[in-house]
């Protein structure tokens, strides 16, 4: 199945295949891929509490013991999916029972399998996409898996013609909070890379990578580390879309972070960004990232910017909208899964953005 990859896109792919075929060949720390299951798939150390609500995690630290078996929650886990692509990859060809059973087949391996990020109705998607997620979903509870309410993806319909257009859209609060930092774009020097030669540099690599792994740093969330050799061969990949967006400060050309997209079937898909802190803070470099990022598009005439699925809060303040994710879970210990299912609601903290 990983071999797909390398030929034909995939159900609910919004990346290019280019990036897909770095996660095959430089996985994240710690990964491994799972390579004869029906759809991409890998196995990783993945801690439980990771997506659970603040009201569960205090809970469970009150009960005696609770921190040590906290520290117990970390299990290895199959994934059916990547953490390159903002959905679940599923196979064209495959009805959904059909697969669903042959998922069925392979999950048990470990205590958790996990199929991640299943789409719900997104726009950002074909109606036939939707249909196969929604049907797949079905079948995979009829097959014992657990529904989980899954992150909040946040995307912009590029629906205005001018930057002000879109500032006018704002609350009047918003608009003024968010020009206030825009002024520090004056003292910064922009420029726009694309992905391939520039990159030939193993000291240009080495300077974004750094910025990558300080952003990972301070994450909230640590995970899917990704390589430096990841980087290297992404960066350098002229036939992937990408386009990298790099903040120099204009006075001392200290490079300030940059951000990678990939502008792929009419829209920009955003993907990797590294900073310097705490300069790339005081510079509010994540707002006039944003801003720069809404501007491209504009200027190549997409229909979407795809912003990811962290700071959600931050990204309704500045326009987004949502769009909401479904994972489909498997317990291999049935009295375990009977309590999944009880408590299966406290792992839906991104609902609140539906």
């Amino acid at each position: 199945m990983l071999e797909m990859m390398r030929d034909k896109p995939y159900r609910n792919q919004l990346e290019p295949s280019g990036l897909l075929r770095q996660f095959t060949s430089h996985p994240p720390e710690g990964f491994a891929l799972l390579k004869d299951w029906p759809a991409p798939a890998f196995s990783a150390p993945f801690d439980l509490l990771t997506t659970a609500d603040d009201a569960l995690k205090a809970r469970l630290l009150s009960f005696p013991g609770g921190r040590w078996l906290s520290s117990r929650l970390r299990l290895q886990t199959d994934f059916v999916g990547t953490t390159v692509s903002e959905y679940a990859l599923l196979p064209q060809t495959e009805d959904a029972m059909q697969l669903a059973r042959q998922l069925r087949n392979h999950a048990g391996r470990r205590m958790l399998t996990i199929v991640k990020d299943l789409p719900q109705a997104s726009p950002l998607l074909s109606s036939e996409d939707n249909a196969a997620s929604a049907a797949l979903l079905q079948a995979l509870k009829e097959q014992g898996f657990i529904a989980v309410e899954g992150q909040a993806l946040a995307y912009v319909s590029i629906d205005f013609t001018s930057p002000e257009e879109y500032l006018a859209g704002l609350s009047k609060n918003r608009r003024s909070s968010l020009k206030r930092k825009l002024k520090s774009r004056a003292q910064l020097a922009i420029k726009r890379i694309p992905t391939g030669p520039a990159f030939a540099d193993d000291a240009s690599v080495d300077a974004y990578y750094a910025l990558f792994e300080a952003v990972y740093a301070q994450s909230e969330i640590h995970f899917d580390k990704l390589t430096r050799a990841f980087f290297a061969d992404l960066l350098r990949d002229a036939d992937n879309g990408g386009m990298v967006f790099e903040y120099r400060d204009l006075q001392s050309n200290a490079l300030l972070g940059w951000n990678l997209c990939f502008e792929h079937e009419g829209r920009l898909i955003d993907k990797y960004i590294g900073l310097s802190y705490p300069a790339a803070r005081e510079a509010n470099l994540y707002f006039v990232s944003w801003m720069v990022n809404l501007e491209y598009a504009l200027e190549r005439g997409l229909s979407h910017y795809v912003a990811g699925w962290t700071d959600p809060e931050v990204k309704a303040q500045l326009g987004a909208r949502f769009t909401m994710t479904q994972h489909a879970v498997f317990i291999r210990n049935p009295l375990l899964r009977a309590l999944g299912r009880r408590f299966a609601g406290h792992f839906e903290s991104d609902s609140q953005w539906k």
